[in-house]
């Protein structure tokens, strides 16, 4: 019997605070090539531009983005709920997606979707999220940042989606052994394309 190649993970990557799509590329694209051969990425820009000062200005050219807005002490957001609508938009047109990858802000808000899709909250209309990997995260009803209202259940209980969380540029053993865990529970390259086919 001949042995499938596994198919790589499709991870829509969302970026930092008042950062873009392209800043976190170039992060990303400096991970070992025994890491990147192994996923599909592909990233997308936030869809506000920064309404202030990019802390990454010294280092990387804009334009920025930011992916919703919050009140100095986090305790109060305006957009969020475009922000949602947003990504599975463009997981709609540029998916199927397997798991998020998340930086700073991105990575807040990755690690709250699993859970509010599980709800009926939010990405209702793509496939389950299998996984996470999250960068310089934080969670919504954490020390610094309130809930949402459409948040407050998302860490509620339990999820199967395994998560990634990269302290440091050390992991890369650990990142490899989560991309073989995630890897085992994925249709192969040509079940993709048959459940992809038009009807």
């Amino acid at each position: 019997m001949e042995s499938q190649i596994p198919r790589k993970p499709r991870i829509l990557c969302l970026h930092g605070f008042r950062t873009s799509a392209e800043i976190l590329k170039r992060q990303v694209l400096r991970w070992p090539a025994a890491v990147l051969d192994k996923l599909d990425l592909i990233f997308l820009d936030a869809p506000y531009p920064a309404q202030g000062k990019s802390g990454v200005e010294r280092f990387f050219d804009p334009p920025y983005y930011e992916w919703f807005q919050a009140t100095e002490d986090f305790t109060e957001y305006t957009n969020f709920e475009e922000c949602l609508a947003f990504i599975e938009d463009n997981m709609m047109k540029s998916g199927p997606f397997d798991g998020f990858l998340g930086f700073s802000q991105g990575a807040l808000l990755s690690a709250a979707l699993p859970g509010m899709q599980r709800d009926g909250l939010a990405l209702t209309r793509v496939p389950r999220i299998k996984f996470l990997i999250i960068i310089s995260g934080a969670k919504f009803g954490g020390p610094k940042f309130a809930h949402h209202k459409l948040t407050s259940n998302a860490y509620s209980s339990p999820l199967e989606c395994p998560s990634l969380h990269i302290i440091d540029e050390k992991s890369t053993e650990v990142m490899l052994g989560f991309i073989e865990r995630i890897q085992k529970t994925m249709a192969t390259a040509d079940e993709q394309i048959y459940l992809n086919a038009e009807t």
